[in-house]
């Protein structure tokens, strides 16, 4: 009996012991709330980080100069590409941002809440969970009207997040959103974000154009963990698109196709970490924006995918692009003309068309492209490597231009310029061109496809190339042990150093019409 009563003193006080500590666990829990940022964690690296260079073959770069376009974007003091800031929020590591399937709704959640902390408004971040404003998030219903909702009471109302939460899939028409905002505003996209389901499905009052704008959101970071799912394929099977079939044949009609992302009259400009698959046309376009920094996103469609640019930049100034894997149907990225100060790091490439400027020139336009940089860069089973393309008929000019310690894996046109581009044969030969000048090629390694040439510059006749510069260039056959010989048309430079294959056919000097062309310059 003693002993009987022993224990069942004991068990009583180990279960008051242990309601003491779940009762003391319960109140520091909302101690802590009240100072703190309940937010998800950071989302995770995309999954497949641009490939490294090899050490023996293609040492690293040097890091940018403070000066150098691009390397000042975040911090006057910087030397290298900006760092992946730590974001708002963002998705797990699990795979729900990388599926398409609908997933279970969560609970509804709760009205737009104030995140500071100590209670100082002046300081706080307030979230805008895009649900609070009436988005479903089933992949199924419109939430076009919750999401525009949610932008205009995140822009109006000082420092914000607008939220897109993990585990769910929004439908969103096409939509503009419009700033300027308060403060810069985050868009934090955790979730899936879809369009209609093709041509059939898109509104016959929306613009076919474009599906989702940012119109004069300066200060904007666009980041998270989630998707933006374009759902391009019956977009890319229209009767009027490029098939690569028996005939190869198109169809005339309508043939408009939405750009998933753009951005247009824009400045101090941040996309990072985001997911953005099969874009009907480009999947993220810059018009007429300044100070732009793109780091750590992948970018992925098929290599059959018609006019699939990756990150197409026009009239825009000083960009950053870092970091990225972009994989698609047309060029990883594309650079046209107002273009100044791009400064391209640590992107993988392809397949694709590679990386261009261009076209320009077109329809005897006026093309100014000025103080561009691709530097450690891999290009992969590709049509090009780097390119510069222009139409004949054309003015303006293309200058100061640097490919630094690029990696070629068979690639069918490595380096190559092009003033001869066109779409449809015969093109008339036309007198006037974009000038090309002061273009280096440094470093560039690799192996390339046999049916083109490695090296290929077939400049205007009356507006030649000059001033090309090539060093330590060394590209060898991906197949067989025949080393191609280099195209030259009309181009003047040199060959700093031994390169495989030999660059014997450029021209030496400068032409005698050198000072009529300088004066076509448009910088």
């Amino acid at each position: 009996m003693e002993l009987a009563r022993i224990i069942l003193l004991l068990a009583f006080t180990s279960f008051a012991f242990s309601c003491t500590c779940v009762q003391g666990r319960h109140h520091h829990k909302k101690h802590h709330s009240k100072n703190s940022i309940a937010l998800p964690p950071m989302a995770d690296p995309p999954s497949e980080p641009p490939e490294p260079m090899n050490s023996t073959s293609v040492p690293p770069a040097p890091s940018p100069q403070p000066n150098a376009p691009g390397s000042g974007m975040n911090s006057t003091n910087s030397t290298s590409p900006p760092p992946l800031h730590i974001p708002i929020g963002g998705g797990s590591s699990g795979n729900s941002t990388n599926s398409t399937n609908v997933p279970v709704p969560f609970p509804p959640a709760p009205a737009p809440t104030d995140a500071g902390t100590n209670g100082n408004s002046s300081n706080s971040t307030t979230i805008f969970d895009v649900r609070s404003f009436g988005a479903v998030g089933d992949g199924v219903s419109d939430d076009t009207e919750a999401f525009k909702s949610a932008w205009v009471s995140a822009c109006q109302g000082g420092t914000g997040v607008l939220l897109v939460p993990q585990g769910y899939s929004f439908k969103i028409r096409s939509a503009i959103f419009t700033g300027p905002c308060q403060s810069g505003i985050v868009f934090q996209v955790d979730g899936i974000v879809m369009p209609p389901d093709g041509p059939d499905s898109w509104p016959q009052n929306n613009n076919r154009r474009q599906w989702l704008v940012f119109y004069r959101a300066d200060g904007m970071t666009l980041q998270g963990g989630g998707l933006i799912d374009g759902k391009g394929e019956k977009w890319w099977d229209l009767p009027c698109k490029p098939h690569k079939g028996n005939n190869g044949a198109t169809s005339p009609g309508p043939c408009d196709s939405p750009v998933a992302l753009r951005f247009f009259m824009s400045s101090n400009l941040t996309v990072r970490g985001l997911k953005i698959q099969n874009s009907p046309q480009f999947h993220v376009r810059f018009d007429n924006c300044k100070n732009v920094t793109i780091d750590s996103i992948v970018i992925t469609s098929p290599a059959l995918s018609p006019n699939t640019d990756g990150i197409h930049v026009e009239n825009t100034e000083t960009v950053g692009i870092y970091n990225s894997v972009i994989s698609n149907g047309d060029d990883c990225i594309s650079i046209g003309s107002g273009s100044i100060n791009i400064d391209i790091q640590n992107v993988t490439c392809g397949p694709s068309h590679g990386i261009s400027i261009g076209s320009l020139g077109k329809q005897s336009s006026r093309a100014c492209v000025t103080n561009i940089t691709v530097r450690n860069a891999v290009i992969k089973h590709s049509d090009n490597g780097v390119r510069i393309k222009t139409w004949q008929g054309g003015s303006g000019s293309v200058s100061s231009v640097a490919f630094e310690n690029i990696r070629m894996d068979t690639v069918r046109n490595p380096i190559i310029i092009d003033q001869f581009y066109c779409l449809s044969k015969p093109c008339a030969n036309q007198t006037s061109a974009v000038y090309i000048s002061d273009i280096s090629y440094t470093n560039i390694q690799g192996t390339y496809d046999v049916r083109s040439p490695p090296i290929h510059f077939g400049c205007s006749d009356s507006v030649p190339c000059t001033n090309i510069t090539i060093t330590e260039v060394e590209l060898l056959p991906s197949q067989g042990y025949i080393v191609s010989e280099p195209f030259c048309w009309n181009v003047y430079g040199v060959s700093e150093t031994l390169t495989i294959p030999p660059v014997s056919c450029l021209l030496e000097g400068l032409p005698r019409s050198i000072m009529d062309i300088e004066a076509a310059k448009c910088f």
